[in-house]
């Protein structure tokens, strides 16, 4: 359940810190990629979002491994990556300066979190064990080039994104096989940040990660990988370059293209695989599909061959390799072009296009949305036992406030619904947590657990599909909600064990995201979700007299 909550934190966490990112770097006029001759988009658009993505992972992190000496390390490069990836996209930096910052988050890495490429396994006699001095500057290079590699990789709207949450998807299934669940649940967490990041991201994209952003994926993915495939485990030692095969070959690629021309490797131009392939004929959204394939089939062998011989996998590699440059080099030969077909961009893609215009999908999230949730949230109370008395007042005395509200001062009737909905939220949740009513069963207890899923589903969607035209706002001071009920679970004396507070809290955000997605959806017609809260209040206020020792 832990990765559940892991990745339910880190997911929602940055959808909600995306827009003040957005905001704050378009009021500043700081952080804004600009077109040009080789970018594809053609308006300003802001790249703070890898920021965002970066405080969305690591918050469900630190909840669960903090004290970690691999975590620790991790955070300190990844605070390194994302200052020096933050000023680069503010004012841009010479390459030698991002290679410097890069390289000191890989020496964070290699001295203080013990990643080192000290095994190659059957590609040196007996499996040698490299020296210090090989394989400090050996996992120096490597770290560098992924981090790379990732960057050079973000050229298209959720390409970047997209290639990476493949990658840690196979790494957090592999460490979870492996039992090392700190490596697991920062892969998830990575997942999640990158799933929320995705959400503003998906063509066509309305932010994009910056140099922060790729960068510190970029950091994570060879970290992970490395601590994951080195030591005591029988997983094969070139797995990390298997799962992270393509961003690698395309940047070796276009290096030795640019080599090949007599021009430095470090000059931007468009003759990255997703360049090529919109020269083909794709559009922008193919073109990502066609990549994520590519990269689903090496994750996929990654996984299949994780215990075979390195010699296999180097060989398998290659051949890939091999036959995507050879592709792409007969295509540009033969001056090919993909042929359009009526039944792809007139029949599919047509009525794709008239379900979203026709708003079938904002209906079906939102009326999913407006019962299920206020519906969860009555079940969260009668679940709720050991109910303290003063929260049973607080309740009775919320639910005259609201109906003194609705009749008396309507106007108001929005900020005091979510100012209970915020004070109510942590206390039922936690009490239904810790104690929880044993009626439910292990299979109610599952079903009641993924209904948490299902709500966050429904609320991107609404989100993403919303048809207000300012869309979701977060303020300041929910921000400083957000925080509060992050910290509810780690004051002293809540009762709670290790494995349950990511999930307690992620429980936390998912009721509170979603309150504030759904009443901005619902435009001041809150009669529906008032009745729900009422009885809601009600009933923990019953069950707290109910259970108040005599």
């Amino acid at each position: 359940m832990i990765y559940l909550a892991t990745l339910l934190l880190s997911m929602l966490i940055t959808i909600a810190i995306i827009p003040m990112v957005r905001r704050l770097a378009i009021s500043m006029n700081v952080m804004i990629d600009v077109p040009d001759g080789r970018r594809v988009h053609e308006a300003p658009i802001p790249r703070s979002g890898g920021l965002a993505m970066a405080i969305g992972t690591f918050v469900p992190v630190m909840l669960f491994a903090l004290g970690d000496r691999f975590v620790t390390a991790l955070f300190l490069a990844t605070l390194v990556i994302v200052a020096f990836g933050v000023l680069d996209d503010i004012r841009g930096l010479p390459y030698w300066k991002k290679m410097a910052a890069q390289a000191g988050a890989a020496l964070i890495m290699i001295f203080y979190g013990g990643v080192r490429i000290e095994s190659l396994g059957a590609l040196l006699p007996d499996d040698m064990i490299l020296p210090g001095i090989v394989s400090i500057p050996l996992t120096l290079v490597a770290i560098v080039g992924v981090i790379n590699a990732i960057n050079l990789s973000d050229g298209l709207d959720g390409l970047a994104g997209g290639i990476c949450s493949l990658s840690f998807l196979c790494i957090a299934y592999l460490a979870y096989l492996s039992g090392n669940t700190v490596i697991a649940v920062a892969a998830v967490a990575v997942v999640g940040g990158i799933i929320g990041f995705l959400r503003y991201n998906t063509y066509p994209a309305t932010l994009f990660m910056g140099d922060a952003g790729s960068q510190f994926l970029g950091l994570l993915a060879v970290s992970l990988s490395v601590e994951l495939t080195q030591g005591n485990t029988p997983l094969s030692r070139l797995l990390p370059l298997i799962i992270l095969g393509f961003p690698i070959l395309d940047t070796l690629s276009v290096m030795s293209e640019r080599l090949l021309k007599g021009v430095s490797p470090f000059l931007a131009d468009k003759n990255h695989f997703h360049h090529k392939l919109i020269a083909l004929g794709l559009y922008q959204t193919e073109a990502v599909a066609a990549i994520y394939v590519l990269q689903a089939v090496l994750v996929v062998s990654a996984y299949m061959f994780r215990f075979h011989s390195e010699w296999l996998l180097l060989g398998g590699y290659g051949a890939f390799c091999v036959l995507v440059v050879s592709f792409f080099y007969a295509a540009h030969r033969m001056d090919w072009k993909v042929k359009r077909f009526d039944f792809l961009d007139v029949g599919i893609k047509g009525r794709l296009k008239f379900l979203k215009e026709k708003h079938l999908v904002i209906k079906f999230s939102f009326r999913t949305l407006q019962g299920l949730l206020p519906a969860v949230m009555l079940l969260t109370c009668v679940l709720a036992t050991g109910v303290p008395w003063y929260f049973s007042v607080f309740s009775l005395c919320a639910v005259f406030a609201l109906v003194f509200v609705k009749l008396y001062m309507k106007g108001r009737l929005g900020i005091v619904l979510r100012v209970v909905l915020y004070i109510m939220t942590p206390f039922v949740v936690y009490y239904s947590t810790v104690g929880g009513a044993g009626w439910i069963g292990a299979p109610g207890k599952r079903i009641y657990d993924f209904s948490f899923v299902v709500i966050a589903l429904v609320t991107v969607l609404t989100l993403k599909y919303t048809r207000r035209r300012s869309g979701f706002r977060f303020s300041p001071t929910d921000f400083l909600i957000l925080i509060v009920i992050l910290l509810i679970p780690n004051i002293p004396g809540f009762a709670i064990v290790s494995n349950e507070i990511a999930f307690l809290a992620a429980k936390i955000v998912v009721f509170f995201f979603s309150y504030d997605v759904l009443m901005g959806e619902m435009r001041g017609e809150f009669k529906w979700l008032l009745l729900a809260t009422v009885v809601s209040l009600l009933v923990v206020g019953a069950k707290g007299f109910w259970e108040m020792p005599v």
